[in-house]
């Protein structure tokens, strides 16, 4: 199909941003199209398996980009850069200045561009500054290449989240939230035990163990870049082609059960202060302080698990290594298992306090125990609790906004603050601290104990707006000169 034809066929649609497109034809039902329930599996399956599969894949190179420097730092990159003092806190902190500053424009930007060319040029660069940390002669050199790489990834996670919720009702997004995270988060996790396997490279070419890491790295970065300019896909609503994907009438019933879920398929046209304007919803700082307490945690053990493992555990390197997947996959089951739930019991808020709790009983016992065993065990339910709440505070806040441009504001801001939650994270063990690590560990508690307090408070909020929305007082998620279909509500 040409893209003119598969143009005119989806004019009910097409997002634009003209007053044209403002005003259109009356949205079309899902059942319009004359899909058995078999056909529409069979559509929801092809765009999960091309739409998240690779979102995943490539969010797996972006995480273990930026968290590559505990297994660098244990194979030998603190003596030769000469990381002495707070030298490797500021490594790992300097990358999220540009991560957080450069996010808010990336929704829009992709919006405009389009995610195939966004998301791949900007894969390709990051995977370029990767291979170029493996050459550096200075730790000055390793912070100026850390904070172009926060420039680079900015635009990556919030527009693979913004992305996502556009292609999903809000009762199906919190399983592929939890595929793509768990992808990514899974394969990263035995970056460790490929990471010793770089690091047995020490000496080819005359360079360091640590430095074929970010070199081997980069280099599969750049290659999956490649790869997703082809197979990453446009947003649903979107006139752009995308290389053997689905045809315009299949994309046009996507947009039909979407607008029938949220009613929020049709892009309104442009406007900043109309994009700015959902900030003054105080419910999106809450999503964003979420999603800063749960990164917290997650970044924490991200940079300072293998260090953990070696200084306070007493495990040699190459097992540090290793012991890093196991706790990994176990996050990978839970949050798989706990997105699943939430999506059939139309759950979100008790599936982020059971994350929680685990990470509650399991960060005593990761500090605190004289059992070596015990605190690994420990480990895992950090990790499993802690990793497993970022698709659930992903669908959480998915499922409590409506509007295209609200939702790329709420995508932008709650990423962001997932990166200042990675400069907390980067601060909370110090080097001084060491071994026992205590202000960090008590750093976690809170957070996830502040999670606790902020979800509490959004579900008596969801609860009476609900029931107000329910006795016709009001409409929910929609303003003045909002055109969606009436009867949102809340999920809590």
């Amino acid at each position: 199909m040409s893209s003119s034809q598969e143009k005119v066929g989806f004019d009910n649609v097409e997002a634009a941003d003209s007053d044209k497109a403002a005003t259109g034809p009356p949205p079309v039902s899902p059942d319009d199209f004359g899909y058995s329930p078999a056909e529409q599996r069979k559509i929801i399956r092809r765009v999960d398996r091309r739409l998240v599969l690779t979102v995943g894949a490539m969010y797996c190179v972006s995480l273990m980009d930026r968290t590559n420097l505990g297994a660098a730092n244990i194979a030998g990159m603190d003596k030769e850069l000469v990381l002495i003092g707070n030298r490797y806190s500021i490594l790992s902190l300097v990358f999220f200045v540009t991560y957080i500053v450069f996010q808010p424009p990336s929704t829009i930007i992709v919006r405009k561009v389009g995610p195939r060319i966004h998301l791949a040029v900007i894969t390709l660069a990051w995977g370029a500054c990767m291979i170029g940390m493996g050459f550096v002669k200075q730790w000055e050199q390793m912070a100026g290449l850390r904070v172009l790489l926060g420039f680079l990834e900015a635009g990556f996670f919030p527009s693979c989240v913004y992305l996502l919720s556009t292609w999903y009702t809000r009762y199906e997004v919190g399983k592929r939230n939890s595929v793509f995270y768990l992808v990514g988060c899974v394969a990263s996790a035995f970056a460790g035990i490929m990471s010793f396997g770089i690091m047995q490279m020490r000496g080819l070419a005359g360079l360091n163990g640590w430095r074929w890491i970010f070199i081997i790295e980069g280099i599969l970065t750049m290659l999956l870049g490649l790869l997703g300019y082809w197979l990453l896909v446009d947003f649903p609503d979107s006139g752009r082609e995308n290389w053997n994907f689905l045809g315009a009438k299949e994309r046009e019933w996507i947009c039909a059960r979407v607008n029938a879920d949220r009613g929020d398929v049709k892009t309104q046209p442009f406007s900043m202060a109309k994009y700015l304007r959902a900030g003054a919803d105080i419910k999106v700082w809450a999503y964003a302080m979420i999603f800063f307490n749960t990164t917290t945690v997650t970044y924490a053990l991200a940079y300072f698990l293998p260090i953990i493992l070696t200084g306070n555990m007493g495990f040699t390197v190459g097992e540090a290594q290793c012991l890093v997947a196991p706790p990994y996959a176990f996050a990978g089951i839970v949050m798989f298992v706990t997105g699943w739930a939430g999506d059939k019991y139309r759950l979100r808020g008790p599936i982020i306090v059971f994350n929680a709790m685990l990470c509650i009983i399991g960060l005593p016992l990761m500090g605190f125990h004289s059992s070596a065993a015990v605190r690994y065990f420990g480990v895992f339910l950090v990790t499993a609790g802690a990793n497993s709440n970022v698709p659930a505070a992903m669908s959480y806040q998915a499922n409590n906004i409506r509007g295209q441009w609200k939702r790329a504001f709420c995508s932008a801001t709650f990423v962001s603050f997932g990166g200042i939650g990675g400069i907390a994270g980067s601060l909370v063990f110090r080097g001084e601290d060491f071994p026992s690590y205590k202000p960090g560990l008590y750093a976690c508690i809170a957070t996830t104990l502040l999670n606790l307090v902020i979800v509490g408070a959004l579900t008596l909020h969801f609860r009476k707006l609900n029931k107000q929305a329910d006795r016709g007082e009001r409409e929910l998620e929609c303003d003045a000169d909002d055109t969606y279909e009436p009867g949102f509500r809340y999920t809590y």
